[in-house]
């Protein structure tokens, strides 16, 4: 985790975003919803896997990442913090997660894409799972790993752009012709499962 470590700055960044959600009424929960739209609307736009909709999908997913610090900003401003809104954004973040790395792997069906996603999703989900159910059995919450929600919001993000510029696969594997989308799905499965198994087994080892 790496972006994590700048929140202070982001929150003091945010604080005339989270002045101006106030001030029109919005509410954190209303924010929430907000975010996932954003990253539906960048799952549909990788889908799609045109140069311009790559960048469009990578503003989505900026958005989406700017808006889920907000809520929780947002939430302590208006002081309305429950752990009905916690769960909300939580359950919102899983299928952000999901509809844009969908995205992501459907833009590269033909090349092997639907294979990748299915483990970066699966790496993804498994990391978040182990996070919640070690806190369900007495041990905290865990947040430790390799890559955080924001790390991968702004790989995404990157790979976006970047597969605006260069949108043909450059490296072939077996069957697989990978190009940037590509190998950033191989890095979310790999490092996904990595974090999600070294997660259980500190669990487990603390368990025993």
């Amino acid at each position: 985790m790496t972006l994590d470590q700048f929140r202070p700055l982001a929150d003091r960044l945010l604080d005339p975003f989270v002045g101006a959600a106030d001030s029109v009424g919005l509410t954190p929960d209303g924010v929430s919803v907000i975010a996932f739209g954003f990253a539906v609307a960048a799952g549909v736009a990788f889908a799609i896997a045109d140069p311009l909709y790559y960048a469009l999908g990578a503003l989505f997913v900026f958005l989406n990442g700017w808006l889920d610090l907000l809520d929780g900003a947002l939430a302590r401003r208006q002081n309305v913090a429950s752990d009905g809104g916690d769960l909300l954004d939580h359950v919102l973040d899983r299928y952000a997660d999901i509809a844009v790395i969908v995205g992501l792997a459907l833009g590269i069906s033909e090349n092997g894409g639907l294979v990748l996603g299915l483990a970066a999703v699966t790496g993804v989900l498994m990391t978040s799972y182990l996070g919640t159910q070690i806190q369900a059995v007495g041990l905290g919450r865990q947040y430790g790993g390799l890559l955080g929600r924001a790390d991968r919001l702004a790989l995404i993000g990157i790979a976006g752009v970047a597969a605006a510029v260069v949108p043909s696969p450059f490296i072939s594997v077996g069957p697989l012709n990978l190009g940037i989308v590509g190998l950033l799905l191989v890095l979310f499965a790999v490092v996904g499962h990595i974090t999600a198994l070294q997660r259980f087994w500190g669990a487990w080892s603390d368990l025993r």
